[in-house]
């Protein structure tokens, strides 16, 4: 569960980090994103989701 809780907290600091660093084109990716279709989105979500298990695998493993 502390390795759970650890993986979270680094997500929460990239992304504040990317809001603080960058928040015009995280906007601009934000309206970006709405404009694509669904089946884009899920195809990316799914490939996102495939590299973070594999990296972790490869870590972990």
């Amino acid at each position: 569960m502390s390795d759970f809780l650890a993986a979270a907290g680094l997500v929460l600091v990239i992304e504040g980090l990317l809001y603080a660093a960058f928040p015009g084109a995280v906007r601009r990716m934000m309206e970006l994103a709405r404009e694509l279709p669904d089946a884009h989105l899920r195809a990316g979500g799914l490939g996102a989701l495939v590299a973070g298990v594999a990296l972790v695998w490869l870590v972990r493993g």
